[in-house]
């Protein structure tokens, strides 16, 4: 592929932390009531701007677990379910990079390949958040989501996987 072996490592980790600032999903709404929202979920929070509306406006910040809780009995309540799962896969990609990062060589006697590790959870996290997104759609989430930061997971946990680690 194109990473080299010896930078495979730093690459993994770097695309772990990348990933935590990219938004696995941003949707835009129009027409409540005159007012607009939008949602920007990252994998470990949701910012929810509302602008316009009688009953919400501002700015809102919700961890996952939070979100879920709020939508408890509602249509939505499974996408957001499959988020928080999404959510647990990363934080422990998110831990998996802390160790490699902290400690390469003790990381290189792990059973399994810590760069493939990391493609592996970045490749979970991806369908994952890719199947909360579908779920958004198909449960009638207001607006489109477009998930920029599914794209992101696919592409540096398929990287990660095909990287040549002989070399």
């Amino acid at each position: 592929m194109w990473v080299r072996s010896e930078y495979a490592g730093e690459l993994a980790v770097l695309s772990t932390w990348l990933s935590a600032l990219l938004p696995w999903n941003v949707t835009y709404a129009t027409g409540f009531d005159g007012g607009t929202l939008l949602f920007v979920r990252f994998p470990l929070v949701q910012i929810r701007y509302a602008f316009g509306l009688p009953v919400a406006r501002g700015v809102v910040v919700a961890d996952p677990l939070s979100a879920v809780a709020f939508q408890r009995g509602q249509a939505l309540e499974l996408p957001y379910q499959i988020w928080a799962v999404g959510a647990a896969v990363f934080v422990v990609a998110v831990v998996v990079s802390i160790l490699f990062y902290r400690d390469e060589d003790r990381a290189a006697s792990w059973p399994g390949d810590p760069v493939r590790l990391l493609g592996a959870l970045l490749s979970a996290t991806g369908l994952v958040f890719a199947a909360a997104t579908v779920l958004l759609l198909e449960r009638g989430f207001p607006g489109v989501p477009v998930p920029v930061g599914v794209v992101f997971l696919l592409l540096f946990g398929g990287v990660l996987l095909t990287v040549d680690r002989t070399g």
